[in-house]
Parts: structure tokens; C-alpha cells; sequence
């Protein structure tokens, strides 16, 4: 596919790695996502290499921080939600860790599992969920 083709299909996003001096509009997505994200964490991974992002017209409109092969925090500017942006976001970081781990509420797990995650339901948390990603 080309290169034009998949940013239509991702409403015109492109992946890449964040930059640090993307903190505060990294931070902006993932409050909008509702997500408490902690701002110094955040910083560490943007240091890291450990934070993509979704770029679209020149602005950071998706997030994604990892932990090793754990999503930490996963968003999508409103304005963009339903477009392939977060779906983008984890077949990024599934091509670079080839496994990935993540817990999350019930709200979210249609997503997860449209992506294919393996889930199951946390025994020590109530509707909470954890999901595992292999690149197969």
C-alpha cells in the first residue's frame, strides 16, 4: 500500500517517533483520552524513543507510550477517533516489539479486540481487562 493510500485510511495521520519537545501536545492527547498519564513518565519515554505518535497537518493527533512491551497509555484526538489512528498507534509499536501487554476497562475492550488481542479479565480488579498481542 502506498504511503498516500494508508493516510487515508488513518485520516491522513503518519506514525513516528515523538520527539521530547512533543510533551506538552502528547500530554494534550492523552488527557483528552481521559488517561492519567503522568507528565514525567511521559517525558522519560519521549527520551526513550518509547512514545509514537500520530501526526496529522502538522499536529500530534495520537499517542502511544510503551514500557518495554507494555502500553502504558494509548489515544486519539477526538477529532480524529474512528479514522484507524489508534489502530495505527499499536501495529507501530507491535512491528517494533513483536508482543504487547495492556490492561484497560471494559469501555475500551471492542477495540482491543479488534486488533486481536488475546484478553482476559483481571481476577485482582474488577472490570478491568488485560489483553496480550503477539506479531504472528
Amino acid at each position: 500500500m502506498e504511503d498516500t493510500e494508508r493516510d487515508r485510511e488513518t485520516g491522513g495521520a503518519r506514525v513516528r517517533e515523538g520527539d521530547p519537545d512533543e510533551l506538552v501536545a502528547v500530554m494534550r492527547v492523552l488527557d483528552a483520552g481521559l488517561l492519567e498519564a503522568d507528565a514525567g513518565a511521559v517525558r522519560d519515554r519521549l527520551a526513550a524513543g518509547d512514545c509514537l505518535v500520530a501526526e496529522a497537518s502538522g499536529r500530534v493527533v495520537g499517542a502511544l507510550a510503551l514500557d518495554g512491551d507494555y502500553i502504558e497509555a494509548v489515544a486519539v484526538s477526538p477529532s480524529r477517533r474512528g479514522r484507524g489512528v489508534g489502530t495505527q498507534l499499536v501495529r507501530a509499536a507491535l512491528d517494533r516489539r513483536g508482543r504487547l501487554v495492556v490492561d484497560f476497562d471494559g469501555g475500551v475492550k471492542p477495540f482491543y479486540e479488534s486488533l486481536g488481542f488475546d484478553i482476559e479479565e483481571r481476577s485482582d480488579d474488577e472490570g478491568r481487562f488485560r489483553g496480550v498481542l503477539r506479531d504472528e
